[in-house]
């Protein structure tokens, strides 16, 4: 049985009711989530087996969190529960059309971003894992945060389990070192957990701003990629990091907030070939168009809970079929409330399968 490990903050999601501004609400809905905790409640909801390591205050709202991720399966005995620190927060405002989606964090002194990284039982939460998976996120709450996930990421590497992370840029939260910019303090921390990694998962502007790799001219905004460029893109970070074994690109095409096309690319070192999906019938990459987007917040997390999933199950782990699972699971994501992805592998497999209607099922 492969335990998926992944580490990481969980927080309030306040978000405004259906399409409103921030500024307008009075009442919101709030649910839990997090990055590796949203890849911890993929995994479970796929079939697997997922524990979640975090740190939390000692209070009814922590406690709900916690429950939040069990109820989906997930193992929380490694949740670490502190006297100090508080449980960090962040509002989301849903875009729509041509209005972006707005997120505003509140995770200053949260409980991991306090806790040093000898407070976590290592050793125990290791036992019989075979996957730990980390973000970029929570290594830029603060210098205890960044110290965790790189211990996290050693001893993950000495109890013989593969690692992977989510690159995850996010530039309103790499601030816990005055003297450098987002993306030096991004890179130089980033820099240092990656020797330990064999999993690299991110996008054209992860790339960028945390380790200077472009996809050339392509432009992200512009709403069409040039996919010809990304096995490059791979390249360059197998070439700086030769302990990495696969890099997966996830491939967003933004017309609008209401309107993405989607697909991802995996490459595999080994071979230096590069697997894109979805496929059209003669075999060339044809992304999914997704026209009316519930909710995109969790998308990238669902891509790489569905591409743990199938690269640590045995019948999904070809490199081809892992990527096509992953990307069909986080294109199913789009139409889910919430930052978990709730969808099963049936579900998953059956768009694999080219079941993407939306008819009624009975």
């Amino acid at each position: 049985m492969n335990i998926v490990v992944t580490f990481g903050e969980i927080m309030g999601r306040i978000a405004a009711p259906e399409n409103l501004r921030l500024r307008q609400t009075r009442q919101f809905d709030m649910t839990y989530a997090g990055a590796e905790a949203s890849v911890a409640a993929s995994i479970c909801n796929f079939g697997g087996v997922a524990r979640y390591v975090t740190a939390l205050p000692k209070h009814a709202l922590a406690d709900a969190t916690v429950d939040s991720v069990r109820a989906v399966g997930v193992d929380t005995q490694y949740v670490l529960r502190t006297n100090k620190g508080r449980l960090g927060l962040y509002f989301l405002e849903t875009g729509a059309n041509q209005r972006p989606s707005n997120v505003i964090y509140d995770r200053a002194d949260s409980a991991i971003a306090i806790t040093p990284p000898d407070a976590y039982d290592w050793k125990a939460i290791f036992k019989g894992a075979s996957w730990l998976h980390l973000s970029g996120i929570t290594p830029a709450l603060s210098k205890n945060a960044a110290e965790a996930t790189l211990v996290a990421a050693k001893n993950a590497k000495a109890a013989g389990a593969s690692v992977s992370i989510d690159l995850n840029f996010r530039g309103k939260l790499w601030d816990w070192d005055a003297s450098k910019s987002a993306r030096e303090l991004a890179q130089e921390t980033m820099r240092k957990i990656l020797p330990f990694v064999d999993v690299v998962i991110g996008n054209e502007e992860d790339c960028h701003d945390v380790l200077g790799i472009k996809a050339g001219d392509t432009d992200v905004h512009a709403g069409k990629l040039d996919t010809s460029r990304y096995p490059d893109v791979a390249r360059q970070v197998s070439k700086q990091f030769p302990n990495v074994s696969k890099v997966a690109i996830t491939l967003r095409e933004s017309y609008s907030a209401s309107h993405n096309n989607w697909g991802a690319m995996l490459y595999d070192v080994a071979s230096d070939k590069a697997f894109f999906a979805p496929l059209d019938a003669e075999g060339n990459y044809q992304s999914y168009e997704i026209k009316n987007i519930v909710d995109r917040v969790g998308g990238g997390d669902s891509f790489a809970g569905g591409l743990i999933f199938a690269l640590t199950t045995a019948d999904l782990k070809e490199p081809q079929t892992a990527v096509k699972y992953a990307v069909a699971a986080s294109c199913l994501k789009h139409s889910i409330k919430g930052d978990f992805n709730f969808s099963t592998r049936s579900e998953v497999e059956a768009l694999m399968g080219g079941s993407g209607s939306g008819r009624v099922v009975r």
